[in-house]
C-alpha cells in the first residue's frame, strides 16, 4: 500500500456552519430558545465610569505636569543616558505638546462623566 494522499477531496461547503440547520451530536426537535441577554447592573457602569474618569484625571494632571517639573523632566534618567533626547525634550514647544496631550486626556474624561449624567 502506497501512502500517497487523495487526489480527489470530498466538496467542501463554502460556509463553516452546518447544512441546513442540522447540528452533529444534537437530537431532532425543534431548537432550544437561547437565554435573554442579561443587563449590566446600573451600579456597575457607574463604578466603571468613576474608575475610568478618575484614572484619566490622574493620567491627564501627571502628563500636564510632568514637563514642567525639574525632578522628572530635566533629570530623567532615559534623558541623561541619551543627551541628544535631552536636548530635544528641553524645548519648550515639545513640552507644550506633552502638557497638551495632558489637557486633551483632562477633556475626555470631563466629556464622559458629562455625557454619562445626561443618561
Amino acid at each position: 500500500m502506497s501512502q500517497q494522499p487523495e487526489l480527489i477531496s470530498p466538496p467542501l461547503s463554502a460556509s463553516p456552519a452546518p447544512e441546513s440547520g442540522v447540528v452533529p451530536g444534537a437530537a431532532p426537535g425543534p431548537p432550544a430558545a437561547s437565554p435573554p441577554p442579561q443587563r449590566i447592573p446600573r451600579w456597575l457602569e457607574r463604578a466603571e465610569l468613576f474608575l475610568r474618569v478618575l484614572l484619566r484625571m490622574y493620567i491627564g494632571l501627571a502628563v500636564f505636569y510632568a514637563p514642567w517639573s525639574s525632578l522628572f523632566w530635566d533629570q530623567n534618567p532615559l534623558f541623561v543616558q541619551y543627551p541628544t533626547l535631552s536636548i530635544f525634550a528641553a524645548n519648550g514647544a515639545v513640552r507644550g505638546i506633552v502638557s497638551g496631550l495632558g489637557l486633551l486626556n483632562l477633556w475626555i474624561a470631563f466629556q464622559e462623566a458629562i455625557r454619562f449624567r445626561g443618561k
